[in-house]
Formats: C-alpha cells, structure tokens, sequence
C-alpha cells in the first residue's frame, strides 16, 4: 500500500485552514461518505492529506515518472469542459528537473481533445501508472512553459495512490507488420457524436478500466484549486450501459480524499476515457456526473459504496491512433474471487 492507507481520525468541517490541501466538495464528499465528521476538530475531512498530498515530488516519483511509455492527463478546453487524454513516447518523455517541476514532450496524438490546451496558465491533472507493477502516482499543477509540443508543469500536489483496483497488462510499441494497417485506420476522421452507437456500447460493456478528469476553479478551493484525473477499475461489464446517453459505474473504497467525487459536488462536468488495449482505439466521452451515494441500487455492483451516474454530451471516437498494444489482462486481486464464481 501507498502512504495514504493509514489515515488519522477525520476532522470536521468547521474552520478549514488555508493551507488544507481540500476543496469545500472534496470535505462534503468525505463526511457524506464518512471519512469526515461533524465535531469541533476544527480542520475539516481527512487529516491525513496534509501528511499524503505534498507540493514537489518526491525522488522515487521522479524516477518513476521518467520510466513511464505513456501518461494520462486531464485539463480543459476552451469551453470549460474536462476531458482525459493520453499522451505517448519512449520512456523519458515524462521528467523532472527538480522536485517541484515536471515536464512533459512529446506531441498530441490524432483528435486529442487537449491537444491545444497546455498553453501556460492551464490547469493540469496527471497520472502515471503501470500497469505491469499496479503502482501510480498522481500530480496537479499549472503550466508554466509550453512549446515545441512540450510543456512544463509546476507541482501544486503530488501524492501516491495503491495498487487497488489495477489490472496487469505489459504494454508494448505497435509491431512492425502492423503499423501500416493501424496507420491507415488512424488517418481516418474522428467520430464526434451526441450518443453512444455499438461499437463503443461494446468497447464499455468489455471494459475492465476507465480514467475520470474533473475539475473545481473556483477561486475559493484555495490550494486545491485546480484539475485532477484519475484511474477506476474492474471486472468487464462494471460499467454499466443504461443507453446510448449514459452510463452507470460504481465507486469503490479508495483512499478516503475523494478527490473525483469532491470536485463532482463543486461541478458536475466529468471527462471519460476509454482505452482500446488490443486495437489502439480512444473513446473520449464529455458528460454531467450524479453522485448518488446511498440506496438499493447499489445491490446490483458487487462491492460498491457509491455509483456515480454519468450523462453524456458528446462521444469522440479515435481510431488505432495509440502506438501501444497491450499483452491479456491479470486481474487485481480484489476482483480473483468474482472472476472465479
């Protein structure tokens, strides 16, 4: 486990500081969901961000990012809305000249949402993981350069997550044989729509990961103003597809910050990103979020606390345009004993 699974008993609400490293949603999500209290502590939430949530990166971070072939990233456009996007490149793509700086190359792949986004004074969320050894880390900051396809980002928060919830699979660069047909695919237009048509009802019924961007900018989250993505995982068919328009997925027990959840409550525009692992494909999803924390439907995901509802208001669909293909997928553990029943 990460240094955010033992946490301190929770604060309240009254009074937070001005350096908590939460937003007035992400201490809401915590108490609806219990990680928080009432009483007269006089911080609010969950103290144990003060200790896990830190402004630089840490030397092991650091190392970890520059090993990274890919990274998962999470802004906005020029209307506001969040999206997920991946950015892809030879290991060192991703790095850190100092502790308090990550700088990122590279250049956006075809329909990336994002691709005109980083120019400085943009708010980014970031999230390397591997898949191979079920760690991640996650980072928030403002872009402080950009240019040449490259940007640089000054830390605002950095902290480590647990290997929960992570399937296993080894990514490798497209094969040689196949870069032709892919090519081809890649330079087809993007689909853009309003709705769901089958084939990405197919690719989400199969999907056992998704990547979730939100945001609060409000000018009163303080230090924890900013974007924020993030990582969810499970058994294939764990997100539900009610129709064309929305999808139902459920939350499961993390690391008590509700960083996601907490920035629904301040602003309920989400970005979804699915991932084709055999054929290179992106699903982009823009949607509004419903939190809906309590109350039978819950029965029907094994092991959920919450769900949260997702509308959609615009589908983008990239064909074969990530050079990556993915070996089979080795479930987390915490979902063997589902597999086997």
């Amino acid at each position: 486990m990460s240094d955010l699974s033992t946490l301190p008993p929770p604060l309240s609400l009254d009074e937070p500081r001005a350096d908590w490293p939460f937003h007035a949603g992400e201490l809401e999500a915590q108490v609806r969901a219990g990680a928080g209290s009432g009483g007269n502590s006089g911080n609010g939430g969950n103290s144990g961000g003060t200790r896990g949530i830190r402004t630089y990166l840490p030397e092991q971070h650091r190392a970890f990012y520059a090993e990274l072939p890919f990274m998962v990233l999470g802004g906005l456009d020029a209307n506001g809305q969040p999206w997920a996007t991946l950015r892809v490149g030879e290991p060192g793509f991703v790095f850190s000249p100092d502790p308090e700086t990550l700088r990122i190359a590279g250049h956006a792949l075809p329909g990336d949402p994002l691709a005109d986004a980083w120019n400085v004074g943009a708010a980014l969320g970031g999230l390397g993981i591997q898949f191979t050894t079920r760690r991640r880390n996650r980072v928030n900051g403002i872009v402080t350069a950009a240019g040449n396809g490259t940007f640089t980002l000054h830390v605002s928060q950095s902290f480590g997550n647990c290997p929960k919830y992570i399937q296993r699979r080894e990514p490798q660069p497209l094969p040689q044989p196949l870069q032709r047909d892919a090519s081809a695919r890649a330079a087809a237009p993007q689909r853009v729509a309003t709705a769901l048509d089958d084939a990405d009802r197919a690719l989400i019924a199969t999907a056992d990961t998704f990547f979730i961007a939100s945001a609060n900018l409000a000018d009163d989250a303080g230090p924890a103003r900013g974007v924020d993505v993030s990582h969810r995982g499970g058994l294939p068919g764990f997100v539900r597809v009610d129709d064309a328009r929305t999808l139902t997925a459920p939350d499961f027990k993390g690391n008590r910050f509700f960083n996601t959840l907490g920035n629904l409550v301040s602003q309920p525009r989400a970005g979804l990103l699915f991932i084709d692992f055999e054929r290179g494909d992106l699903l982009y999803l823009a949607v509004q979020a419903e939190v809906i924390w309590s109350g039978p439907e819950l029965d029907a995901f094994a092991g959920a606390e919450r769900l949260v509802r997702f509308h959609i208001e615009e589908v983008r669909r990239s064909a074969a345009v990530v050079p990556l293909r993915w070996s089979a997928v080795e479930y987390a553990a915490q979902f063997a004993q589902q597999r086997s029943t």
